[in-house]
């Protein structure tokens, strides 16, 4: 069977296309572990066929286990299903993760930009206990049922002291405070409205090169704490920079869009 291994900003998938039923029966996160071992990618999107939006997708982190959702792994999906056809208005992509319906549409070539699952659940100014003891941090899931996100102010000394900040979001990634687990999102500000930051992703357990609902995360709470009254924030991680914009109503941030490059890099073909 075929795949397209593709890259937003650096955070790297296969894409498989499975609109009639193929892999059958097949244990798609033994499937995903597998692939994703063999090709030193971060996930696996399966594009499964949908009678209410334009295709359903499937996500699976590195490690086999499932994904509510992931934001550069759907603008990787939208650009496959534009060039593919699956997709008729590359103005209007829709299709369906575990978290919520999601929208996207192209801007260029390489540049797409989807809506984000709306916040469902936002705490500021959390203490998450630790094996090392309580870390200050936010915490914000997108979507119903919420990809969970912790995120933290560093320093950038702190953010460049990889080994260090990988203990941090190790233990907070597995912090009882959060039963489901969490992302952790650590940044400093460079500019109004810029971070620099880096994810340690749940089911990857590392660090990836960009993260979007974790970019998402961060601006839900820098607009919600009044950092970014504008709404506006370019994020700056390892692979790129990623640009998102929301709005604030009523005490709540809506509306979130995530844009970024996106790359097709190789194929493969592989039996099931």
């Amino acid at each position: 069977m075929h795949y397209t291994k593709m890259h937003g900003a650096g955070n790297s998938f296969i894409v498989i296309e499975d609109l009639r039923g193929e892999l059958g029966s097949e244990d798609l996160g033994v499937l995903a572990s597998r692939l994703c071992a063999a090709e030193g990618v971060d996930g696996m999107i399966v594009l499964k066929a949908s009678a209410e939006a334009d295709f359903d997708m499937l996500f699976f982190n590195s490690d086999g286990s499932a994904g509510e959702m992931c934001g550069n792994g759907a603008r990787c999906v939208s650009r496959y299903a534009v060039e593919h056809g699956i997709a008729k208005d590359a103005g209007n992509i829709r299709f369906r993760a575990a978290a919520g319906e999601i929208t996207g549409r192209r801007i260029d070539e390489e540049l797409y930009e989807i809506r984000l699952n709306d916040p469902s659940v936002v705490r500021l100014g959390c203490r998450a206990q630790t094996e090392h003891g309580a870390e200050e941090c936010d915490y914000v899931e997108l979507g119903e049922p919420g990809i969970p996100h912790a995120v933290v102010r560093v320093t950038q000394a702190e953010l460049d002291a990889l080994d260090a900040l990988r203990e941090r979001g190790r233990g907070l990634r597995r912090s009882p405070s959060f039963p489901r687990g969490a992302n952790v999102s650590f940044y400093c500000p460079t500019g109004k409205n810029s971070v620099r930051a880096r994810t340690f992703e749940r089911g990857v357990e590392d660090f990836t090169l960009a993260c979007g609902t974790g970019s998402g995360a961060l601006a839900v709470c820098l607009a919600l704490s009044g950092a970014i009254p504008d709404g506006e924030l370019d994020v700056d991680m390892p692979g790129g920079r990623l640009h998102v914009s929301l709005r604030v109503a009523g005490g709540r941030a809506r509306d979130m869009l995530l844009a970024g490059p996106t790359a097709v890099v190789g194929e493969g073909e592989f039996e099931i």
